[in-house]
């Protein structure tokens, strides 16, 4: 039974694709946009259309997050597609990219097929696995790239782990590319970073924490550069995943300069947070890459103001209490983030750091070019995925209220502003928020 069509009125319209912020009305017909007018009312509108009054709220597209860590299959207890995408919906996140390194690892066509399925199933948003870009994530031999690709999975990946042989991620690159499958790689050099639990600097020297430098992540990020300038006519794609140091910023322009087929991301935590942030050993801050310098944090946010930085992600990373209440050096990283991603990217907006059309096109257009998708867009046509937000909605973050299974917040007792009040995906309110009217 087809759904009667859908209007938001009275919006503050944030399309990240035209550079629109202003007042605007939205026409939802199906599982697309049917029609978007700058005033505050869509003339003509159906007479059966229901309503939502945006109340000047702000409507933008559904975020698009490339980077998400579930425990299905094999760790369920930790986070299951069905609560990832809960908390997703409540944070705004229309789609999620899930990460390969689940058990087993989605390293073969059957195991995106069963990731796809369970999602559609679910149907609380749309979730497109990565696949591992080697078998077993073991960085030796290429995985069944061509295949997964076929069956449907968003880029290749080993997660955190990084491909150490260069031979091996030249081949990855280069196969992918005449696959035309993107190849994401978090920089870490692993000999430099081996037990680091911190950033190395006098402030972990004095915790007496392992740290790892930041140049464990500028030579890595070197290699990948020098190896796509090999392959690039292979039709090769890098996404540098989670650059977190001033350091390797130079490397990223040097290669944009050059037109390599280049694409960064920043995770959220390395926006709003630094190394001081671990204080008395706080293992909710334990990351990986590590919190770095005010220094470092500050140049990301400049960074991707101006665009030298393409893409922000959540980096979800569950963890249960048990992997979190150890010493640091012992503890789990990761923090989760898809329901506070949104709140923490408006900080930067209301510090005046970059424009809404910047911010939410860092975490919705952008991610859906570089997946190749139609998302992230206010326009006729485009999918109906859509978030309404108060902006100025103050929050203050309890993680054990958060849907996700773990609670592993590093945004925990940290004071937002930012609320979803309604989420859609494909026409379809997902979330509503218990602050809405």
């Amino acid at each position: 039974m087809s759904r009667a069509p859908l209007v938001i009125e009275h919006a503050r319209l944030v399309d990240p694709e035209s550079g629109y912020d202003g007042p605007g009305a939205i026409l939802i017909v199906g599982d697309e946009i049917a029609d978007v007018v700058h005033q505050a009312q869509a003339p003509g509108a159906p007479t059966e259309a229901r309503t939502i009054d945006a109340d000047g709220n702000m409507v933008c597209p559904g975020l698009v997050d490339l980077r998400v860590k579930t425990g299905e299959p094999g760790a369920e207890p930790k986070e299951t597609l069905k609560s990832a995408l809960r908390a997703a919906a409540a944070g705004g996140v229309t789609t999620l990219v899930v990460m390969p390194d689940t058990d087993p690892p989605v390293d073969d066509p059957a195991v995106v097929d069963f990731i796809l399925r369970r999602a559609r199933d679910i149907g609380l948003g749309r979730v497109i696995p990565a696949g591992a870009a080697t078998k077993g994530l073991q960085g030796k031999a290429l995985a069944e790239i061509g295949l997964m690709h076929d069956a449907g999975c968003a880029f290749v990946c080993d997660a955190d782990r990084p491909i150490v042989d260069s031979r091996v991620m030249r081949r990855v690159m280069a196969y992918a590319g005449g696959l035309g499958v993107m190849v994401a790689h978090r920089p870490s050099d692993p000999w430099l970073s081996d037990g680091a639990a911190a950033h190395e600097s006098e402030f972990a020297g004095r915790l007496g924490l392992a740290g790892a430098p930041a140049a464990a992540e500028t030579i890595m990020l070197e290699r990948d550069l020098a190896l796509l300038d090999l392959v690039k006519d292979s039709g090769a794609r890098l996404l540098a995943d989670q650059i977190s140091a001033e350091a390797s910023l130079p490397s990223l322009a040097r290669a944009k300069d050059r037109n390599l087929p280049l694409l960064a991301t920043v995770s959220i935590n390395h926006l709003t947070f630094n190394e001081f942030d671990i204080g008395d050993y706080r293992t909710f801050w334990k990351l990986t890459p590590p919190l770095r310098g005010e220094s470092d944090r500050a140049a990301l946010v400049e960074a991707l103001a101006t665009g030298l930085i393409d893409i922000i992600v959540s980096a979800h990373a569950p963890a249960p209490a048990e992997d979190k209440r150890l010493p640091f050096q012992e503890a789990t990283p990761g923090s989760i983030g898809l329901e506070t991603l949104l709140s923490a990217l408006l900080t930067l907006y209301h510090e005046g750091h970059a424009p809404l059309t910047r911010l939410i096109g860092a975490a919705s257009l952008a991610p859906a070019r570089a997946l190749g998708k139609p998302f992230g867009r206010l326009a006729r046509g485009a999918p109906a995925d859509l978030i309404v937000v108060d902006l100025d909605a103050p929050r203050i973050i309890d993680a054990q209220a958060l849907a996700s299974k773990s609670k592993n917040s590093a945004f925990d007792g940290r004071r937002l502003q930012g609320q979803v009040l309604t989420t859609l995906a494909e026409g379809e309110i997902i979330y509503e928020s218990e602050c809405r009217g």
